[in-house]
C-alpha cells in the first residue's frame, strides 16, 4: 500500500467498518497491496471486509464491480456474495482527516481452498476447471447490459502510464507506447467487462471446480487477457533461473491444452487467441511492473522482489514474454 494511504488508515476506521456491517470486533489481515482485505466474522461465519482508499477506485468503480459480481452469482457462476451494510447499502464509506475516502464492501468467504502451484492438486484437473469458469463468466457476461457503465476501459488504467512511476526507465516507457499502439489496432471483438486477474490467488478449489473472488481489476478488455494471465502467473510462481526455455514451452502447452478444454466447455474461444497469447503476456509484465512501482517504495523491496522486478524490466525491454510462444 502507498504510504500516503497508510498514513490516513487507522483503528478507528476498520472498528466503523466493523460495526456498519454488524461484524465481530475481531478480525485477521489477508492482505494490504492494493486493496486492506480481511477475514471477519458474523455470528461465528467467514466473510471477506473490503477497504478501498478513493484514489485506488471510485465509489461508482466499486458499485460497477458488485453490480457485474451480483449478476453473475445469479446466472450460476461461482463467484462470491456480496452483503449489504444495516443501512442496506452495498458500499459504506468513511472521509478521513485528509478529506480523502474510504469504502468498505463486504462479500461471502467462497467454498474450496488455496492451491498452491507447488501442490500435487496443481494440475490438469485443476487448470481445466480454472478454464471452464473463466469460460462460463465470458459466456454469463455476454448478455450483461448494466445500467451505467461504471468500470473503466483497459487504457483508463493509470497503470500504462508508465512514465509516472518510472519516469527514468525511457526504454520502458517506450515499449509500453508500443505495446498500447498493437492493443488499439487489435479487432473489438471478444471485447468486454472481464475480471482480468484470475490468478490462482484470486480462486479456491474444492476438487471439482474453482470458485472466484476479487473482482478490484475488472475492466473492458479483451477476453484473451483472462485467458493469458493464468498463464501468466502459473509461470512466473513455478518457473526459477534453472527452468530450460524447453521446460517452460512444455508447461505452457499442458497448462493451456487443459485450461482450454475446459473454456470451450463453456465458451469458443475468442478468434486467432492463441497467437494473441505472446502480446497479452507482455501486457501483464507491463502493468505488474507499473504495479509494483507504484505500491511498493524501494526501500520497501525485498531480494526476491528486486529479483523479480529486475526481470521483468529485462522482459519488457527486450520485448520478450514470460513464456516462449505455445
Amino acid at each position: 500500500m502507498e504510504k500516503v494511504v497508510e498514513a490516513v488508515y487507522n483503528q478507528e476506521i476498520i472498528e466503523r467498518f466493523l460495526d456498519a456491517y454488524g461484524l465481530d470486533a475481531s478480525y485477521k489481515l489477508l492482505g494490504d497491496f492494493e486493496n486492506y482485505v480481511y477475514e471477519v466474522t458474523k455470528e461465528g461465519k467467514p466473510y471477506i471486509l473490503r477497504i478501498t482508499h478513493s484514489s485506488h477506485r471510485s465509489e461508482n468503480e466499486i458499485l460497477g464491480e458488485l453490480d457485474w459480481i451480483n449478476y453473475l452469482h445469479e446466472h450460476g457462476a461461482n463467484v462470491s456474495i456480496v452483503y449489504p451494510s444495516n443501512q442496506h447499502n452495498l458500499v459504506e464509506k468513511q472521509v478521513t482527516s485528509d478529506q480523502t475516502i474510504f469504502y468498505a464492501c463486504l462479500f461471502s468467504k467462497v467454498i474450496g481452498k488455496p492451491i498452491r502451484s507447488t501442490e500435487d492438486e496443481f494440475n490438469e484437473t485443476l487448470f481445466e476447471c480454472w478454464g471452464k469458469e473463466i469460460g462460463k463468466l465470458h459466456r454469463i457476461t455476454k448478455n450483461y447490459q448494466p445500467e451505467e457503465q461504471a468500470r473503466k476501459y483497459w487504457y483508463e488504467d493509470d497503470l500504462f502510464e508508465m512514465e509516472k512511476y518510472v519516469p527514468e526507465e525511457l526504454i520502458v516507457i517506450e515499449r509500453a507506447k508500443e505495446i498500447m499502439n498493437e492493443l488499439n489496432k487489435l479487432s473489438k471483438d471478444n471485447f468486454g467487462l472481464i475480471h482480468n486477474d484470475v490468478h490462482s490467488g484470486n480462486f479456491f478449489f474444492d476438487g471439482n471446480a474453482i470458485y472466484i473472488f476479487d473482482f478490484d481489476d475488472a475492466c473492458y478488455f479483451w477476453n484473451v487477457s483472462d485467458i493469458a494471465i493464468p498463464l501468466y502467473y502459473t509461470c512466473f510462481s513455478r518457473f526459477t533461473d534453472k527452468t530450460t526455455s524447453e521446460e517452460k514451452t512444455q508447461f505452457a502447452e499442458r497448462f493451456m491444452n487443459a485450461f482450454m478444454k475446459g473454456y470451450s466447455k463453456e465458451m469458443t474461444p475468442p478468434k486467432g487467441w492463441k497467437a494473441l497469447i505472446p502480446l497479452f503476456l507482455r501486457v501483464r509484465d507491463l502493468t505488474l511492473y507499473a504495479a509494483l512501482n507504484k505500491k511498493i517504495s524501494p526501500e520497501d523491496r525485498d531480494e526476491r522482489l528486486q529479483k523479480k522486478m529486475k526481470e521483468i524490466k529485462e522482459r519488457i525491454e527486450s520485448n520478450h514474454a514470460i513464456v516462449p510462444s505455445t
